[in-house]
């Protein structure tokens, strides 16, 4: 449907929707993008605290396994039985005292100071008497001080301090043995920072694996590779990975920890805040519309009045009045309207009054025109009574023709007070024989002077609707020409035959036919073919009053002798009265 179609409520509330939505999902896309840049601010400075959590802990631990070697490192039994350089001697004192100050998931080595080991205690001590340990020689430039760091070995890692045991020599202190404490990282060690520092997942990552971590197989197995590409703060598979290097013991980093701070939570929030988003839209769309709809209704209700009147107007109804109930521009746009309503019809009422005026003097033109025939027989019948001496069979003949031109003077009085009243003449359906035979007896006797006859050929049956009398006169206009044109007598022929839904009729007579130079002048007002006394009115005013019938009338130049065509429609088209009985100031 075209926006053009749609009503004017429509047009303004469709707009209103749209502009809703757009600057809601304006609102929501900045809401949005501040609440995301909001949300990884807050996750990242949760990794953060996870990773302080972390360090302190971290820390803790070795600053243990610091101390509880420090310890092992002054103690004299220690250093007497590393002094008798028995391996046996060593490791169990070692272990004894070892026990007594670790806790259990540590393990503890000593090794000569070249590195090899003599005694592993614990059960997840990585090396085995006799082993290399290659952390001794790496933390050697440190001595006399401890070191402390990561140490991979294989597929696994561990954190380890290296302390080591001098006595006092005649030159120098003289390194005995070397003490190597430390933990495994493993599952244990990643769980137990998860739980300390708020939830964060730990993935301690070596150099080209993954070493133990909090997350289940299959998480860690879709972000491992991504992991292993990554050295700075950024998001990984729904994670903010922040990391952290693990170094050895000479500051070489071994591997990586990630602190993973999930993002499902905010995720949630976001959401969340969504469909609160979007509920809120819905609602805001909702007032929004239905107080527009109340506004637009009010708003429109005066345009409504005017479509109305507007409607009213084109049915020619200026008796519509037009409410007007605010002093906006409506209103005086109503108040416009109904002034200009009524000057219309003011100006209609003149107009009607003036055509009234403008049609009672056409009409009586057309009287005048037409009085004259049957006040020549009035005058021509009375004439002859008063002779005196005509036998009762013509006076009778006299008096009915006196009658006759009477009544039709009536008939066409009462037509024109009929206008004057604003009256259309009735129509009625007449057999067009009859009324062709009514024409003729009014102008029977001046046929008979001028030997004249009527050769009538019209069916019985062929009726149509008219304004009788005016009709009558049309017919006998024709005949009274036709009668004095033809001066030595002759004949009028007329015929008639169904032309569709018309009925064609055609007069013709056998005088000496029409003026070349009137041919196209015949209809209009005042033009005479040099008839006696003729006003140049007859055959305007007939052809009108074929008009005004819905039909029409013509002249046929074709053939010897006056032919004139009349056509009448057999169903009513035209308004029988003389409203528009002719323009008198011609074509």
């Amino acid at each position: 449907m075209r926006f053009s179609r749609l009503s004017l409520l429509w047009k303004i509330l469709i707009p209103t929707s749209l502009v809703m939505t757009l600057a809601f999902a304006i609102t929501g896309w900045l809401v949005q993008r501040s609440v995301v840049s909001t949300t990884y601010a807050s996750v990242e400075q949760e990794a953060k605290a996870s990773f302080q959590a972390y360090d302190s802990l971290w820390k803790a631990r070795a600053k243990l396994l610091a101390s509880e070697s420090q310890i092992l490192s002054t103690s004299d039994v220690i250093r007497r039985a590393f002094g008798t350089g028995d391996s046996a001697t060593i490791r169990d004192t070692a272990g004894e005292l070892w026990s007594k100050v670790s806790t259990e998931d540590a393990f503890f080595l000593v090794s000569d100071p070249q590195g090899r080991a003599i005694a592993s205690l614990g059960a997840l001590a990585p090396f085995a008497p006799n082993d290399d340990l290659p952390m001794v020689r790496a933390a050697r430039g440190t001595f006399p001080r401890q070191a402390s760091g990561f140490v991979e070995r294989g597929d696994q890692l561990f954190q380890v301090v290296v302390t080591p045991v001098y006595v006092q020599s005649a030159d120098s202190p003289a390194l005995l043995n070397v003490l190597v404490a430390g933990y495994k990282v493993d599952q244990g060690v990643a769980q137990t920072l998860k739980d300390a520092t708020g939830g964060s997942e730990y993935v301690f990552v070596s150099r080209h694996h993954v070493v133990t971590s909090t997350l289940q197989p299959s998480a860690i197995a879709a972000i491992a590779p991504r992991l292993l590409k990554n050295s700075g703060i950024t998001p990984v598979s729904g994670y903010l990975a922040l990391p952290q290097p693990l170094l050895d013991l000479s500051g070489t980093p071994v591997g990586q920890l990630f602190i993973l701070r999930s993002f499902a939570g905010a995720r949630q929030r976001l959401m969340a805040l969504q469909r609160q988003m979007l509920a809120l839209w819905l609602l805001a769309l909702i007032a929004a519309l239905a107080v527009t709809y109340l506004v637009a209704r009010k708003i429109m209700r005066p345009v409504a009045e005017l479509d109305r009147a507007a409607a009213e107007i084109a049915k020619e109804n200026y008796e519509y009045h037009v409410r007007v109930n605010s002093q906006d521009e409506l209103g005086r746009l109503a108040e416009t309207f109904q002034s200009m309503c009524d000057s219309i019809q003011r100006a209609r009422e003149e107009l009607i009054r003036q055509e009234r005026i403008a049609t009672i003097g056409q009409l009586s033109t057309s009287i005048v025109h037409d009085l004259r025939n049957p006040l020549a027989a009035i005058y021509a019948g009375a004439e002859m009574l008063m002779d005196g001496h005509l036998g009762e069979e013509q006076i009778k003949r006299l008096a009915r023709n006196i009658y006759r031109a009477s009544r039709g003077i009536q008939d066409m009085l009462q037509q024109l007070l009929n206008v004057a009243r604003g009256k259309s003449d009735l129509t009625e359906t007449c057999s067009l024989k009859e009324v062709i035979a009514a024409a003729w007896t009014t102008v029977a006797p001046a046929a008979d002077a001028g030997k004249v006859e009527l050769i009538a050929q019209v069916p019985e049956d062929q009726e149509c609707p008219m304004a009788r009398a005016r009709i009558e006169r049309v017919f006998s206009n024709l005949f009274e020409n036709a009668i004095e044109a033809m001066r030595s007598g002759g004949s009028i022929s007329i015929r008639s035959q169904a032309d569709g839904d018309s009925i064609l009729v055609e007069v013709q007579d056998t005088g000496p036919g029409l003026n070349p130079a009137l041919r196209g002048r015949l209809f209009q007002p005042f033009v005479t073919v040099g008839k006696k006394n003729g006003l140049g009115l007859g055959l305007a005013l007939s052809r009108q009053t074929l008009l005004d019938h819905g039909g029409d009338m013509w002249a046929d130049v074709n053939g010897p002798g006056a032919k004139f065509c009349l056509r009448l429609p057999m169903e009513p088209r035209g308004v029988a009265h003389e409203a528009n009985t002719v323009n008198l100031a011609g074509d």
